[in-house]
């Protein structure tokens, strides 16, 4: 039987960090290993746009932003094991988490399958390519649209309108889906505008911004990447 204690540590950065240490490895790993001359075109597409963002304060390099999400995500990790009191993960709860990443992913799955369009990775390069990207898109998009827009607006919603607290998560979990779902359809890879595909994504976004808000950042991250690796999957068999 889960601890109650369950539910207050795994929504910590602590955990977070730790949780998603893989995905991140494998991610940064995987696009080097595929071509090192084509790291601004194999990269996720949010990765690409922070990185973008970076380079007006002067941060370059194909690295630049890794290594700042890293640093950024250490130093959540050292004052949240010191708040926690601490020196010991359980390993229970990272492995309980795996499995609860799996099941919000089944359910987002079971979801998507009842709309027009089930959200599908892209169709070009190999699958070696397809499967680096698929776990950029969740450390990348939910550090992106999760964490950082979500924080900023419930933010500022509370700033402006004086909310609850329950009404600014609602506005910017609703507002962070629609970039999101709007996010895909700009620049020159991104998909011809399609009213239908917007809905679908923003429901995605809504869906994972939901999670991200009741459950952090880690189990959202493990939830998208599963996500799109149940859809690659599909799409590797049936093809």
């Amino acid at each position: 039987m889960i601890e109650s204690n369950y539910w207050k540590q795994t929504h910590t950065p602590l955990y977070s960090f730790i949780f998603t240490m893989p995905l991140f490895l494998i991610y940064e790993l995987g696009v080097f290993t595929i071509s090192a001359s084509d790291l601004p075109l194999l990269r996720n597409g949010a990765d690409v746009l922070m990185r973008q963002i970076m380079e007006v304060f002067g941060i370059y390099g194909a690295y630049g932003f890794s290594g700042t999400f890293l640093f950024g995500f250490i130093i959540a990790f050292l004052r949240q094991k010191k708040s926690l009191m601490t020196s010991s993960i359980k390993g229970e709860y990272l492995l309980t988490m795996l499995f609860e990443s799996i099941g919000w992913a089944i359910i987002l799955t079971i979801c998507m399958i009842w709309m027009p369009n089930l959200l599908m990775l892209g169709k070009d390069g190999i699958l070696i390519q397809r499967f680096v990207l698929a776990i950029g898109a969740g450390i990348y998009e939910e550090f992106v649209f999760r964490v950082i827009l979500i924080t900023g607006l419930t933010y500022t919603l509370g700033f402006i309108f004086q909310w609850s607290d329950f009404s600014k998560k609602t506005g910017a979990i609703i507002l962070s889906a629609i970039l999101f779902s709007a996010f895909h359809f700009m620049g020159p890879y991104g998909d011809p505008p399609q009213i239908n595909l917007f809905f679908v994504r923003l429901f995605a976004g809504v869906f994972l911004g939901s999670v991200y808000v009741f459950r952090g950042f880690g189990v959202a991250a493990y939830t998208h990447t599963i996500y799109d690796l149940f859809v690659l999957t599909k799409f590797t068999t049936s093809s």
